[in-house]
C-alpha cells in the first residue's frame, strides 16, 4: 500500500462560539462535548485536547453521499485550529506490475483522478472553513475498510466520518437472503461488511456514517456504535 500525502494550512481566523439550540443538544447526546469544541472525541483520552485542535478524517470519493459526509463535518464537526484529514482509497490493479500498456496506463490515471478529488475537496473545506488546516492522503489497497482503519490510528484522531449510502429494497432483500444461505453452508466464507460499519466497528478512534434525510424533511441520519440512524436536525 503505498502514501502520498500532502500537508496545507491556511491562516487562523476567530470564529464565533454556537450559541445552545436543540440542534446542539442532539449532537452532544450523539457525541458528545467534542463536537463544539468542548472535548475531544478520542476514545482512548476523552480528556486530552490537544493545542491544535481535534483531528478529524472524512473519508471521500465521487459519491454524493461522500460529499454530504464532508458537508456535515464542515457545518457540525469541526471549529478553529481543527484539522481535517482528507482520505482517498484508490483501488489497486491486480495486473498494475506487469508489462501490460493498457492497465499501465489506467493506473496513472486513475491516480491523476484521485488527486483533482482530494484537491477539490480540499478547495471546499478551505471556502468554507478557511480557519482550519487541511490535509490530504491518497491510499491504495483492495479493502478499503482495513485501510481506512490502519490510517486513522497512525493520525491519532479525534473522529473519523464516512458517507453512508441508502442501499435500495431490493439489495437489502437479497443480502438478507444471502447471509441466511452462507450459515447453512458452513465452508462458504463470511459476507464481508459494508466500509462504514466495519470502520465504525473496529475503529479505535469514535467513527460515524452519515447520509442526509431527506430532501424534504431535512438533517441527517447519523449512525455509530451505539446509534443506529439518529436523526440529527440540520
Amino acid at each position: 500500500m503505498s502514501m502520498a500525502c500532502f500537508l496545507l494550512c491556511s491562516k487562523l481566523q476567530q470564529e464565533n462560539p454556537i450559541s445552545d439550540s436543540v440542534e446542539n443538544v442532539q449532537k452532544r447526546e450523539l457525541l458528545g462535548s467534542g463536537v463544539s469544541g468542548e472535548g475531544d472525541f478520542s476514545s482512548d483520552n476523552p480528556k486530552a485536547l490537544c493545542q491544535n485542535g481535534n483531528r478529524v478524517m472524512v473519508v471521500v470519493d465521487w459519491s454524493v453521499e461522500a460529499k454530504e459526509a464532508l458537508e456535515w463535518t464542515l457545518s457540525h464537526a469541526v471549529q478553529k485550529n481543527d484539522t481535517i484529514v482528507l482520505v482517498h482509497v484508490l483501488k489497486s490493479l491486480k495486473l498494475q506490475r506487469e508489462s501490460f500498456i493498457g492497465f499501465e496506463f489506467g493506473n496513472k490515471v486513475n491516480y491523476i483522478k484521485a488527486h483533482k478529488l482530494l484537491f477539490s475537496m480540499r478547495s471546499m473545506c478551505l471556502k468554507a472553513k478557511p480557519e482550519v488546516q487541511v490535509e490530504v492522503a491518497l491510499l491504495e489497497g483492495k479493502e478499503r475498510g482495513p485501510i481506512i482503519v490502519e490510517e486513522a490510528k497512525k493520525h491519532k484522531l479525534s473522529l473519523l466520518v464516512l458517507g453512508q449510502r441508502k442501499r435500495p429494497l431490493l439489495r437489502r432483500l437479497f443480502n438478507r437472503w444471502a447471509k441466511r444461505r452462507s450459515r447453512r453452508r458452513k465452508k462458504k466464507k463470511k459476507t464481508c461488511r459494508a466500509t462504514a460499519e466495519y470502520c465504525i466497528q473496529n475503529s479505535s478512534c469514535m467513527t460515524i456514517a452519515v447520509r442526509k434525510k431527506s430532501k424534504k424533511i431535512g438533517g441527517y441520519l447519523i449512525t455509530t456504535k451505539s446509534h443506529k440512524n439518529f436523526w440529527l436536525l440540520a
